[in-house]
């Protein structure tokens, strides 16, 4: 193997991207979820020995390298694109729901799975908590790619958010005091309960108060510049710097990242960003999160090949067993008095509690001196695998035979129109290319055209008595096109500051007048 210097680690790196990016791209070309692509792929090549790929597999699957990467690099990268894109009006919408699994059915798994793991797994009580830690919260890495993928509808898809943005940080806390902790409180009695309930409201608030004033400061700092480049890099600083700061003091980094990144998404867009702005940073984020999450899922899967399933499939199948059973009752519990939730969402709530990069991460950060540290990362890495490959090729279509993403009828009728009009459009088309090429005469020609068009008006007839049965559709149909346009108009004014036919500055006024037309367009829908 080489030696791990600066240049050859950019050279793995590289690769890593690479592979990532061919897995990304197939998978979006075939509509499927790319992470659980990435996953199984990632697994493939950890468990073939291929000679080129040894250096990669070696260094990727060191502990210290992918605890490094998925927690400090990217999971405050991942956890501030979704949160500065969640608006607040829509959590505020939904703050029961959120709160409830969040909150209670975090702590209700939580402590399912550790007194279900002293009991049937046979487990310490440190290990078996920590243990549960790891599986009482939904890894937002996962949920986020998997859910954007498969899509839901929109008030689903903020709860999804909200309860896997929230309840992660609250997941981390639990992992420490479980980890390093726990029987010292123990040993204390009352005292220590007390302890225990300090040091997790210490966190806690600790990382709400660092993350507000950051993400207050930053988007205060905005105000001062109209500059989309130079606001992008204010947002990476906050989003790093937040995380690492609260770490620093024994504070929540999740949370401090999740609330600067709500503030400066809502607060700061709002007093201190220009459309073009909101546009150019979400664009942004849109390409680093995508870089980063098949980067994650594809290392997921090579580290996932370390464990050995040969000889404890039963104690697998019962851990597996333990973090579903654990889910639902907290999924239904928590959400029991809620009635704006329907039971359909509630399953896909359930089986959506993916398990990810996060928890490996986590056990991998485990001093190795830890009393049960293999045995947990055994479970954790079964319990993840299981997630998502399971539980994330079967969500898609649990959601449509749910009928969660189902569209509405109106929108069924104008798609059925609209493809009989394509096709008669389609079929005049090819006849007058063939007529051209074989000479064929009007006489057989026009009576199979004027059949077509006939059709074709009488469709074009049904869509427009369809347009003013449904407004909404029409406005769709309008937007898109005025995207399209504005689009095209902002290619012309590039080309024609290229031709130097307008100058500069010219061209830039033009350019922010388009963009702000697309980002209203944006936001109206």
């Amino acid at each position: 193997m080489h030696e791990l210097d600066a240049h050859h680690i950019f050279q793995l790196a590289l690769i890593l991207v690479m592979i990532a990016a061919g897995i990304t791209a197939i998978a979006k070309k075939f509509k499927q979820p790319y992470p659980i692509a990435l996953v199984i792929v990632g697994a493939t090549i950890g468990l073939i020995n291929i000679p080129v790929l040894e250096p990669l597999k070696d260094f990727i699957t060191e502990g210290e390298v992918f605890n490094f990467v998925i927690i400090t690099l990217f999971l405050p990268a991942l956890l501030g694109e979704a949160a500065l894109k969640l608006p607040f009006s829509h959590l505020n919408d939904n703050k029961k729901p959120i709160l409830a699994l969040a909150f209670g059915g975090t702590f209700l798994s939580f402590l399912i799975i550790g007194f279900s793991s002293m009991w049937l797994l046979q487990l310490s009580i440190p290990a078996a908590f920590v243990f549960a830690a790891l599986m009482s919260a939904t890894d937002p890495v996962s949920v986020l790619s998997i859910f954007k993928s498969v899509g839901v509808k929109k008030r689903l898809a903020t709860v999804i958010e909200g309860e896997s943005l929230f309840n992660d940080g609250l997941a981390v806390v639990l992992f420490n005091i479980s980890a390093f902790s726990l029987i010292s409180y123990l040993d204390l009695g009352l005292l220590g309960a007390g302890y225990g309930v300090w040091e997790f409201i210490k966190v806690i608030s600790l990382g709400l108060i660092i993350g507000g004033l950051m993400g207050y400061g930053f988007s205060r700092l905005t105000k001062y510049f109209d500059d989309y480049p130079l606001e992008i890099i204010f947002s990476i600083i906050l989003f790093y710097g937040a995380f690492l700061l609260a770490e620093s003091v024994e504070a929540s980094g999740v949370i401090a990242v999740v609330v600067a990144a709500l503030i400066f998404g809502n607060y700061g867009a709002k007093i201190g960003m220009s459309p073009a702005t909101k546009l150019n940073i979400s664009n942004f984020w849109d390409v680093a999160t995508l870089l980063a999450n098949s980067l994650v899922f594809l290392m997921v899967g090579l580290e996932i090949t370390r464990i050995n399933v040969a000889e404890n499939w039963g104690i697998i199948f019962l851990a597996i067993l333990i973090v579903l059973i654990a889910r639902s009752i907290a999924v239904y519990s928590s959400l029991f008095f809620i009635k704006s939730i329907p039971l359909s969402w509630k399953h896909i709530l359930n089986w959506g509690g993916l398990k990810g990069s996060l928890s490996i991460a986590l056990v991998l950060s485990l001093p190795r001196d830890f009393a049960g540290r293999e045995e947990i990362l055994l479970l954790a890495f079964s319990v993840v695998l299981f997630s998502l490959v399971a539980q994330g090729l079967t969500i898609k279509p649990l959601i449509s035979w749910l009928g969660v993403n189902k569209k509405e009828a109106s929108y069924e009728e104008y798609e059925a129109l609209m493809a009989r009009a394509h096709r008669f459009e389609t079929g005049i088309k090819e006849i007058i290319q063939v007529k051209k090429k074989l000479f064929v005469t009007d006489v057989v020609s026009q009576g199979i055209i004027a059949e077509y068009e006939e059709q074709r008006t009488k469709l074009h007839q049904d869509i427009k008595e369809l347009f003013d049965k449904y407004p909404a559709l029409r406005e769709k149909q309008e937007k898109a096109l005025l995207k399209h346009s504005l689009y095209a108009q902002y290619d012309a004014m590039e080309h024609l500051q290229r031709e130097e036919i307008i100058s500069s500055e010219v061209a830039e006024k033009e350019k922010d007048l388009i963009t702000n037309k697309i980002v209203e367009l944006e936001e109206d829908h």
